[in-house]
């Protein structure tokens, strides 16, 4: 903001406040919140802390949210209100508008909304289980690199749905994968043993060996 239109705005809103035309809270909040950068809502994705930050940023930036959803189609915001929308997030809830949007940005290839849409066929959330709808979303996922479809998937295939032909690959992700929690790193052990258990024992070892 220039120093002009500074100027301006502050004696402007103390003058409102003055004559009772608004609150003493709107002059104290001259500065409108900065609308995220992508790396910063994908690291609020990546935490689940996305719907938080929105509702914590008093609900502001819902146009602006919505505008790079709908009209620039960027992915990561195109998940973020898609959320929004189906948990009744600073918008009226609008579950089928807020799952399209998800669909769009797993099909842009967004790792989070693979994963999501992935994990809402696996649970049955907003639309019916599909296993092998969630076993193509969460693949996808977990070929570019997402955790949780990693250990989704395997979790998947240990219960025996999906193909044998998944678990080689499946268990060379888990067996690559790097995690600094405890629980994460146990129950990756975990789903190893169960996909270990469901392959000969040339094809562990051929799992273990280093990406090239």
């Amino acid at each position: 903001m220039n120093d002009l239109l500074r100027n301006f705005l502050i004696p402007a809103a103390l003058f409102s406040v003055a004559l009772g035309l608004a609150g003493p809270s709107q002059a104290q909040q001259l500065d409108a919140v900065q609308l995220y950068t992508q790396d910063e809502l994908l690291d609020l994705i990546k935490t689940n802390s996305h719907l938080r930050r929105v509702q914590a940023d008093e609900c502001q930036l819902v146009r602006d949210i919505e505008a790079r959803a709908d009209i620039m189609k960027l992915p990561a915001y195109q998940y973020l209100y898609g959320d929004m929308l189906a948990y009744a997030v600073c918008v009226p809830r609008n579950i089928e508008r807020g799952w399209d949007l998800m669909l769009q940005a797993a099909a842009q290839g967004l790792p989070e909304g693979l994963e999501q849409v992935g994990r809402y066929y696996h649970i049955g959330r907003f639309v019916q289980k599909d296993m092998d709808k969630a076993i193509i979303y969460l693949r996808e996922a977990a070929a570019v690199g997402n955790l949780n479809a990693k250990i989704r998937l395997a979790q998947i295939l240990a219960d025996g749905y999906g193909s044998p032909l998944d678990y080689e690959q499946s268990y060379r992700w888990l067996h690559h994968a790097i995690t600094a929690d405890a629980a994460t790193h146990a129950r990756i052990s975990q789903l190893k043993q169960q996909l270990a258990a469901k392959m000969p024992e040339r094809v562990v070892n051929n799992a273990r060996q280093p990406v090239k």
